[in-house]
């Protein structure tokens, strides 16, 4: 799990997050799950976009966001955005629990680009109820990420804001644009440059965008071809890679599984223990005692 104190959240709110993704190193997207007591957070205003997202009980909310004002009621699943660089200003009458995922308009300016081909697009700020159960699935997923992969939960991190991204421009911008198709595949030459670099740096962090330039490609434009060249994500691939590559080493049996699970790029024993069962059916261990009886 990584570090749930934050280095670089605004310290604006009574108490630290429960969960925050600081310790991760994530690079295009910020994590942070808070349960806080009934308080008014004062007028801030804040240099990214914030997806503030109510994971607890009912609350009644004031706001007031870039001179607008609003008092409404919010539940489980119920969806606000903040633009960057508005003043910002809330008041809530009972503990509340929400998820914020910050994104830096320079991300967001880039990913228009590649996908809409315009890097001037903007959000608009909803204030009032609002239910999008994918970006609700985006920010359980980030928590789960955290949760079970923690420092090594770079590349899966990478993919969800891109896609969260792509979506928001798409619903939630000044955006009348179509985006752009992705046609085509990879080469037999391309697969195996992106398959060796993977193969190559099992024990390392890579990145969407280091993936992606192996090929010159955007981030967005690769994990499309990616998932339609081998119907899974990078970040999955890259998991049934460092599990193919653990099971080799289980066989040949001169390193412990604590040993094997560092080689292969995760980030604990029991990270490499809950994948490895997942994929594999059974435990390392068990895995292990089969492979000494054939």
């Amino acid at each position: 799990m990584s570090d749930p104190t934050p280095s670089n959240l605004p310290l604006i709110l009574p108490r630290s997050p429960i969960l925050a993704s600081d310790g991760a190193n994530w690079k295009n997207i910020q994590f942070a799950y808070f349960r806080e007591p009934p308080c008014d957070v004062p007028e801030h205003v804040s240099s990214q976009h914030v997806i503030c997202l109510n994971v607890g009980k009912p609350v009644q909310l004031e706001q007031a966001v870039g001179g607008r004002y609003e008092k409404v009621g919010s539940g489980f699943g119920d969806l606000k955005i903040y633009p960057a660089y508005l003043s910002q200003w809330f008041h809530w009458d009972k503990e509340a629990e929400f998820f914020n995922l910050l994104l830096a308009p320079s991300f967001l300016a880039t990913v228009g680009y590649e996908v809409f081909g315009s890097d001037r697009l903007e959000l608009i700020p909803h204030l009032a109820t609002l239910f999008d159960p994918l970006v609700g699935q985006i920010g359980f997923a980030l928590k789960t990420s955290l949760e079970i992969d923690g420092r090594n939960s770079h590349l899966y991190a990478d993919s969800l804001a891109h896609a969260l991204v792509v979506h928001l421009l798409s619903r939630y911008s000044s955006n009348s644009r179509q985006r752009k198709t992705v046609t085509g595949s990879f080469t037999q030459q391309q697969w195996q440059q992106i398959v060796d670099f993977i193969e190559a740096n099992l024990d390392r962090n890579i990145s969407l965008t280091q993936l992606a330039e192996i090929v010159r490609l955007s981030p967005y434009h690769f994990a499309h071809l990616f998932k339609q060249s081998t119907h899974i994500s990078p970040h999955q691939y890259l998991i049934r890679c460092r599990i193919e590559r653990a099971k080799q080493l289980i066989v040949i049996g001169n390193l412990s599984l604590a040993a094997i699970a560092q080689t292969v790029g995760f980030a604990s024993q029991g990270h490499f223990t809950y994948h490895f069962k997942r994929l594999v059916g059974v435990t390392p261990k068990v895995f292990w005692q089969l492979s000494q009886e054939r």
